[in-house]
C-alpha cells in the first residue's frame, strides 16, 4: 500500500531532513577566491581597527568647548598651529584656543576631541573662525569602532559576499577558512523528456528540471552533478542512482507525476536504504519524497517546474545550508494583499505573488506552468492552521532574492 496517503508537515519534513544532513568538510581558500562561500569560523581582527583616533571629515581639530555659541554672526576665533600629514602621528598637542588643519582619516592629533568641517571655518590670516559649534566626538571614529581586537567581526555560518571580503581584508585575513560545497546530483525522469536543444515533438516536453535545479543549487552555495534525464524505467532509474550516490551528497529526483512512478521511485529509495516520508501537507508539492541511502539525503521533487521550484525553497535549501552551516533567514518582504488567498486547513500553501507599490497581488497560475516563477517576486507562505489572508490584509513575502 502507498505511503501517499500518511502525509507529514513542512517542518516535520525539514526537521527530518536536517537530521539527515551531514555538514562537509572545511577547506581554506585565498581571500579571492572566497565570495560565495560559508565562513567555518569566528573571525576577530589581530588589532583595532582603526589603530588610532581619526577624521571622518576635512576640516580642524579642535577642543569641543571652545566652539560652544559659534555661530556666522559671532564665531568662535580660532589660532591654526599646523596641518596633520595622512599617516603620520602628529608631534603637536591641541590646546585650548588652537586648532589644527586635519584631512579625512588622519591620525587626531592628542589633546583635540571634536572636528569642524571645512565647510564651517573660514580662514583669517593664522586664525579659523568656526561658525558651528560641535560636540565631543564630533566627525570623529575612535580606536577600534570599527572592529576590535575583543569582538568578533565575522561569525561563523556567514555567506562571504563582496561587503565581508571588505571586512576580512581590513582584518589581515589572506586565507578563508570555509566549508566545502555540497555536491547536489539532479535527475530528471519522465519519458515525455527531451534535451533542450531538440524540438518536441507530440507529447514531448524539454527537461526543464535539471537546468531549474542545477540553477537553484548554485545559488544555494552547493555544486550541480547533472546525471542526465532518465526515463520511467525501474533499473534506469536504479542505475542513475547509485551513478548519484557516487558523485554527490544530496541526490534530487525530479518527475513521477503519476502515482505508479511516485511509487517505484519510493520503492527503488526503500530498497536501497530508507524511505522516510512519502507525501507532505504542502501545496504545490504534496507529492514529494524523502529518503536516505548510505546517509545521503535523497529527495523525490514533483514533475512541473512551479512545484519542484516550490519543493527546492522551501524545504532543499534548507539541507544545503545545514550541510555548509549557513545561518541565513530568507529576506521578508510585507505589502497589503489585493485579494483573498483561500487555503485548506492543516496545509502548509505557498503562493507566488507580485509586489509593487506597498501592493502584494497573487499570481495565480497551474502548477506546470513555468512564467508563473518569472511573473512574480517571491512566495507567500500560509501557515497550516490557517484557512487564507482576507483581502487588505498585511502579510510578508519570501523574496526570491
Amino acid at each position: 500500500m502507498s505511503r501517499f496517503l500518511s502525509v507529514i508537515s513542512v517542518e516535520s519534513a525539514r526537521t527530518i531532513l536536517n537530521q539527515i544532513a551531514e555538514k562537509t568538510t572545511d577547506e581554506t581558500v585565498s581571500l579571492l577566491e572566497s565570495g560565495g562561500r560559508i565562513l567555518r569560523t569566528d573571525i576577530t581582527s589581530e588589532i583595532d581597527i582603526p589603530g588610532f583616533d581619526r577624521s571622518t571629515v576635512d576640516g580642524f581639530a579642535v577642543l569641543a568647548s571652545d566652539t560652544i555659541g559659534a555661530g556666522e554672526s559671532i564665531p568662535a576665533m580660532l589660532h591654526l598651529t599646523g596641518k596633520v600629514e595622512m599617516g603620520v602621528e602628529p608631534s603637536k598637542v591641541v590646546t585650548s584656543g588652537t586648532c589644527m588643519y586635519i584631512p579625512t582619516g588622519a591620525y587626531l592629533p592628542a589633546g583635540a576631541d571634536a572636528v569642524v568641517m571645512i565647510e564651517y571655518a573660514e580662514a583669517m590670516g593664522d586664525d579659523i573662525l568656526v561658525t558651528k559649534p560641535v560636540a565631543v566626538g564630533d566627525n570623529i571614529v575612535h580606536r577600534g569602532e570599527d572592529f576590535s581586537v575583543e569582538k568578533s567581526a565575522l561569525f561563523s555560518g556567514t555567506r562571504i559576499t563582496s561587503r565581508e571580503m571588505g571586512v576580512l581584508a581590513a582584518c589581515g585575513v589572506t586565507d578563508v577558512l570555509v566549508a566545502q560545497k555540497p555536491r547536489v546530483a539532479i535527475i530528471s525522469t519522465g519519458n515525455e523528456l527531451i534535451k533542450i536543444s531538440e524540438i518536441p515533438g507530440s507529447g514531448q516536453i524539454r527537461d526543464v528540471n535539471t537546468y531549474l535545479c542545477a540553477g537553484f543549487v548554485t545559488e544555494c552555495g552547493g555544486i550541480p552533478i547533472i546525471i542526465g534525464t532518465i526515463p520511467d524505467e525501474r533499473e534506469l532509474l536504479e542505475q542513475a542512482l547509485v551513478d548519484a550516490l557516487e558523485k554527490s551528497d544530496i541526490i534530487l529526483i525530479s518527475g513521477g507525476s503519476s502515482k505508479g512512478e511516485r511509487d517505484m521511485c519510493a520503492d527503488i529509495i526503500s530498497s536501497k536504504g530508507e524511505l522516510l516520508v512519502h507525501g507532505i501537507a504542502l501545496s504545490p508539492g504534496k507529492p514529494t519524497i524523502i529518503g536516505k541511502i548510505n546517509n545521503k539525503p535523497v529527495i523525490g521533487l514533483p514533475g512541473h517546474p512551479a512545484s519542484a521550484y516550490v519543493v527546492l525553497t522551501a524545504l532543499v535549501k534548507d539541507v544545503i545550508f545545514a550541510m555548509t552551516g549557513e545561518k541565513s533567514s530568507p529576506p521578508l518582504m510585507s505589502g497589503i494583499l489585493t485579494s483573498p488567498v483561500p487555503s485548506a486547513k492543516g496545509r502548509e500553501d505557498y503562493i507566488r505573488v507580485f509586489l509593487e507599490n506597498d501592493k502584494v497581488t497573487p499570481v495565480f497560475g497551474k502548477s506546470g506552468l513555468t512564467n508563473t516563477l518569472i511573473k512574480s517576486d517571491g512566495l507567500l507562505r500560509i501557515p497550516a492552521d490557517l484557512e487564507g489572508y482576507d483581502k487588505n490584509t498585511r502579510v510578508f513575502v519570501q523574496s526570491w532574492k
